[in-house]
This record gives structure tokens, sequence and C-alpha cells, in this order.
């Protein structure tokens, strides 16, 4: 699709300015994923502090953290946008901040701010369920999913949000989230880097003027992200989930749109994806505010792809799996997934085999020919070192070389991770291995009698590479 619009107004050239401006506007303190409520409660405060911002206490999560909304501009037409229901999806938190930076800066964007809040009126909840944020988790503290509690409005943040949606009768909603890396745009190995979703509000999937909206506004910034992330935009499923909020919001009359934050490879903490939040988001204020969305269609939005769930974090194609007396080719993916540590502030991951056999129709972030190689569990180098410490006299480029994945220690550091590049075990302990479905990846491919590649705890290493690239080991005890 080209970028420019039907209606002469050209969103690529725009949001290539303010790309390039973006720096002024990023908020400083948030370059993690896993901010806390804690953090991001001076900000509210200093942003409910400007002349132009009204702060607004709408209430306590079930742990009496507070929750706000602050509202900018004083437009007829009302936007609400709402982050972090879910508590571990926080990239659009962090370009929401970005936003307050920009609509109280005073600069050479001065006429588009004016434009914008002399048209609508913003209206923003930051994090919607800051007790599943303090446990990085994606539910509410006491259990339950709040994408789900649409119905029975049984979490306090579930019953702030239908109130205020309900008081501004807002025209338009913003439901921001981040989905698993996993998915891709359409049939292809392109990491969905942004999903939209206009929310169906009945089983059949109808399309009244106020779906219609919601899928006219996210063709226009599909159009736009194509300049920044080519081949890389697909929609969410549209299933009707008769408890979720985007679906109840759409029905209630107020055209939503589902913005999900995907993968991008190089990008782990997201601060790529949150930049392009911000350009979406801006955007669609400047679009809404002037009804610039209007020309595009619906048939622009159905011609997204659609998300699908076809990407591992490595996959080996055509590798030599010996069983017993038989020998079969196949291929074998790997997935790497987090594991929450110091209160979730931080995290180690932890690789597990996903997947054996044809997996032609999926793809990996990371992909190797392993034509010709043959997979076999790693092993423990044979002799016991005293304590970690001990471990800096070891090359583990040459024990990797000879296949080995694991050494063993008397005394084991504190934790179930280590930045040591091999796996460390215990006097008792023993390093799952071997080919097989949800085993920790820890194996050896050989090509003849030589090494090629190791696994270390789903990280892949091509011995033959000067300096191992493992992100971290773990300790078995």
């Amino acid at each position: 699709m080209s970028s420019e619009s039907r209606d002469g107004d050209d969103p690529g050239t725009f949001a290539r300015t303010m790309y390039d401006d973006y720096e002024a506007y990023r908020e400083p303190s948030l370059n993690h994923r896993r901010f806390k409520h804690d953090d991001i409660m001076p900000l509210v405060k200093k942003f409910g502090e400007h002349p132009d911002i009204d702060l607004i206490h709408e209430g306590e999560s079930a742990e009496g953290r507070d929750i706000y909304r602050l509202k900018m501009g004083s437009g007829d037409t009302s936007v609400l946008l709402w982050s972090q229901m879910h508590g571990n999806e926080p990239t659009a938190t962090m370009a929401l901040f970005d936003l307050f930076h920009f609509f109280t800066a005073d600069d050479v964007h001065n006429d588009l701010r004016s434009e914008i809040l002399e048209n609508i009126t913003i209206h923003a909840i930051p994090m919607l369920n800051p007790d599943g944020a303090q446990r990085y988790q994606r539910r509410t503290a006491f259990g339950i999913d709040m994408n789900r509690d649409a119905l029975q409005l049984q979490s306090p943040g579930s019953q702030i949000l239908k109130r205020v949606r309900d008081d501004l009768d807002a025209d338009f909603g913003f439901n921001l989230h981040d989905q698993s890396i996993r998915y891709s745009a359409g049939d292809t190995p392109n990491s969905t880097i942004i999903a939209f979703l206009a929310p169906a509000y009945d089983e059949e999937r109808s399309i009244n003027p106020v779906r219609e909206r919601s899928m006219k506004l996210i063709a226009r910034l599909d159009e736009m992200l194509q300049d920044f992330i080519p081949g890389h935009v697909a929609t969410f499923s549209d299933t009707f989930e008769p408890r979720a909020f985007g679906d109840n919001i759409q029905k209630w009359g107020t055209s939503t749109i589902l913005v999900e934050s995907g993968g991008m490879k190089g990008d782990p903490e997201k601060q790529y994806i949150r930049k392009l939040n911000y350009l979406l988001l801006l955007e669609s204020f400047r679009s809404i505010a002037g009804t610039t969305y209007e020309s595009h269609t619906v048939e622009q939005y159905e011609d997204i792809p659609p998300n699908r769930f076809r990407l591992h974090s490595a996959i080996f194609r055509n590798v030599t799996m010996p069983f017993k007396e038989h020998e079969f080719e196949l291929d074998l993916a790997v997935n790497r997934s987090e594991v929450n540590i110091n209160g979730a502030t931080d995290f180690y991951k932890r690789g597990t085999i996903s997947e054996v056999g044809d997996l032609s129709t999926f793809d990996g972030y990371e992909e190797f020919d392993a034509s010709g190689l043959r997979v076999d569990s790693g092993k423990v180098y044979p002799d016991t070192f005293a304590t970690e410490d001990d471990l800096a006299a070891v090359d583990p480029v040459s024990l990797m070389r000879d296949g080995y994945t694991a050494v063993r220690v008397e005394e084991l550091p504190e934790g179930r991770h280590t930045d040591f590049p091999l796996n460390l075990i215990g006097p008792r302990g023993r390093q799952p291995a071997g080919p097989k479905m949800g085993r920790v990846a820890n194996l050896a491919l050989y090509r003849g009698d030589e090494v090629a590649y190791v696994v270390i705890n789903g990280f892949v290493v091509d011995v033959m590479e000067p300096v191992p690239d493992v992100g971290n080991a773990l300790i078995f005890r």
C-alpha cells in the first residue's frame, strides 16, 4: 500500500518527522519492561501537576495500589486508553509517558498539539493492573484474567474501566497489550511486531458503524507502519469472546482498537516497539482529530495478514536423530522463556525443546541448516571443581568443542542460573539432556566426529566462534 493516503494527507511524512524527534520526548527512567507501580507514581504525579493535565484518582487495586486517569484536551471527541490490564504487558505504558512528555512540551510542534487537543479529549489509565505488574504476571493478585472480567466485574480494575467508559461514553478506546513473540504476520517468517484488532461485538462478527470506524483507523495505522516495519503488521483473531473487555466495549458503542506489541529480533526490552506505539498513538490522535481515517476502507483492514502462531526461538532443519537402531531426519525447535527473579524485577531464560518432527510450516528467529549433522545429548565434564571460582581456569569453548554442555561443581552458587557459559551441576545433580519434547535443551550436534554446535539451555553456540554467546546457563542441584 502506498504511504500516500487517499485524502492527500501523508501519514508517512508525519510519522517520519515524529520518529526523528522522538528522543526529545522519551521518558528516560523507563528502560526495561519490569518497572513497578512505585516506578511510575512519581511520573503520574509530576504530569498530574501540569496545568494542561487533570489527574483523577479512580480507585485502588485489591492490594491497595492507586489507579489514576490522566486527562488532556478539550475536544468533543473522547478517546480512552488503558494499558497493563495484564501486568506483564507494559510496552504501551512506556509509550504513554512518552506521549505525556510530548503533550506538555513547548516547541515547534505546538500547532499539532493544539490541533489534537482542541478536537479530542484524551483519557489515559497507564496501569490498570498494578498488582499484576508488581509480580510481572498476566493476572491480578487474586488470580483472575482481567480481560475476561467484563461481565462479572470481580476485579477493582475491571470495575474502574467499566465505570470510566460508561461515564465518558467514549468515542474511541485503545486496549493496549503485549502478545507472544511467537506470532508471525501471516504465513511468513516475519515476526508480528504490531498486531491490531477491531474486536467483534457478536458471534457473527458483524460490522456496524462503531466497528467500521475501528477498522478504518487501523487501516490507516497499518499504512503508516509499513514505512517502518514492512511485513511485520498483522491482525489478531476476531473470534468473539463474550467476557472480554474489547469485545464488550465495542458492543457498548466505543470504537475499540486493540494494539498488541509482539516480538522483534534484537529488541528484547521492546524499546523500539515502544517507539512504534508512541508513533501509532500520536497518528491515531491526529487522524481522529482531523477525521482523516474516514478515507480508508474496511477492505484495507481485511487485507492486513492475520497472526499465525508459527515462530520458535531456533529451528534446526533436517538434523539426524538416532533412536535405537534407527536414524530419523527431522526438524528440531527450541524455545526460550523468561523466569522471574528478584521480586520480578529481573529474569533469566530457560530453553526447552519445543517441537520435533516436520516443522515446514514453522519458522525460527534463528534458523540452522543441520543437513548432515547428528544430534546427541550434551555431555558433563568428568572432573569436579570445588567452587565456581575455580572455573576461571576453564576454557569453555574448548569444552564445547568436545561436546560438553555442563561442568560439575562441589559448592554451587545461589540461585538457578549462572552467567558462566556452561551449565553447573551439583554432586548429586543431573543435567537434563537428549532431544525430547519439553526437556531443557542441552545438546551437541556433530558433523562426523566433530562438534559443530552445542545447545546450552536453548542457546545455540557455533563452536567455531571464538567467544560463546550464551545468554545464561542453568544450575542443577
